[in-house]
């Protein structure tokens, strides 16, 4: 399967990647200009429509034959589909215990919806190269996760935050299968005939991409501007949400790394596993976020789009650090004596 889109970057003293940097902007221009009145009517229909086409171009994108033919690796995409559905949202559901102490409840709904988002493709797929992992696997488990997580998302978000997500009506089950499901189906359905568009103009329809996910953003917070739910988020507030947020990274690194460790994975399958077991979808969980939130899908992707930059920086250091670990066969050979022959 070819990667149909590159992590935009900047020269490397700079501690932050271009696409970041654009949300960041995307999110000073909604604090300062708003869209309201009919504007918003015009932006929250715009949105609805990126969203779609979102999904379309990844049900485009993914290929049915090889999506099937990695689950030969069943055990490892098993392995990550339980760290991002099962233990992530478990190490979610604990941060009630946070409130109102250390997050507020409406961060505290943020950080349990982030932990309820599937894994990334892109980087996962970037820093298991740069570790000398299992790519193919690495590919394979993010498209599954990506995959699962059309359906096991809003399920999740449903059962697990209740009216604070919107609650999972007839009306937000409606949404999410004319938004995310149908777009994602009719994408594999004309693979066929619109594949090779897409492979030969990826670059282009990348920015389209990345330009959908700002619409969203700009959307989702500029609604969160004229209903006034920022003066809800202090600057304490916000170092709680990283420190929270640090130590749930942590923790997810060490669970995917050493959990991998104990049921018998090799050091590729392991890097595979844990870059795609400990990341998060800021791409997928945006979209998803707008549709199951509504008005205060703002607040409920900040702690998203932190950890979304957390993780890219934390395993970026994990991944050139893996790089330069010796492979077995390596260490194997020189520990071999040299004969002379």
């Amino acid at each position: 399967m070819s990667i149909s889109r590159r992590i935009p970057t900047l020269p490397s003293w700079l501690p932050v990647d271009a696409y970041i940097l654009a949300l960041i902007g995307t999110v000073v221009l909604a604090v300062f200009l708003p869209v309201s009145g009919t504007g918003a009517d015009v932006a929250s229909g715009a949105s609805t429509g990126a969203v779609a086409l979102l999904f379309f171009l990844y049900g485009a994108r993914l290929s049915t034959a090889e999506a099937l033919d990695g689950l030969k690796h069943w055990r490892l995409h098993l392995t990550v589909l339980v760290c991002t559905f099962v233990i992530f949202p478990l190490l979610g559901l604990a941060s009630h215990g946070l409130v109102p102490q250390v997050l507020s409840p409406q961060l505290q709904d943020g950080f349990l919806f982030l932990c309820l988002v599937p894994s990334t493709i892109q980087s996962s797929i970037a820093f298991t190269s740069m570790a000398r992992g299992n790519v193919p696997a690495a590919i394979c488990a993010g498209s599954f996760s990506s995959l699962a997580g059309i359906l096991l998302t809003p399920l999740l978000a449903g059962l697990l935050l209740g009216s604070s997500g919107g609650g999972f009506s007839a009306d937000s089950l409606v949404k999410i299968v004319l938004q995310l499901l149908v777009p994602f189906v009719a994408g594999q359905l004309l693979r066929r005939w619109v594949g090779g568009f897409i492979g030969r103009h990826r670059k282009v329809l990348g920015y389209v991409d990345r330009g959908s996910i700002l619409l969203v953003v700009y959307t989702a917070f500029s609604e969160g501007m004229v209903a006034g739910i920022w003066h809800q988020v202090t600057p304490l507030r916000l170092g709680a949400l990283l420190g929270a947020e640090a130590v749930l990274l942590a923790l997810m690194l060490g669970i995917s790394w050493y959990g991998a460790k104990r049921l018998g994975f090799g050091r590729e399958d392991r890097i595979a596993i844990q870059f795609a077991g400990s990341k998060k979808s800021l791409a997928a969980g945006l979209p998803m976020a707008s549709v199951l939130f509504g008005a205060h899908a703002s607040l409920a992707v900040l702690p998203l789009m932190l950890f979304h930059q957390m993780q890219l920086m934390v395993c970026a250091v994990i991944a050139k650090r893996r790089s330069r670990d010796p492979l077995p066969e390596t260490a194997t050979t020189a520990q071999q004596p040299v004969t002379a022959g």
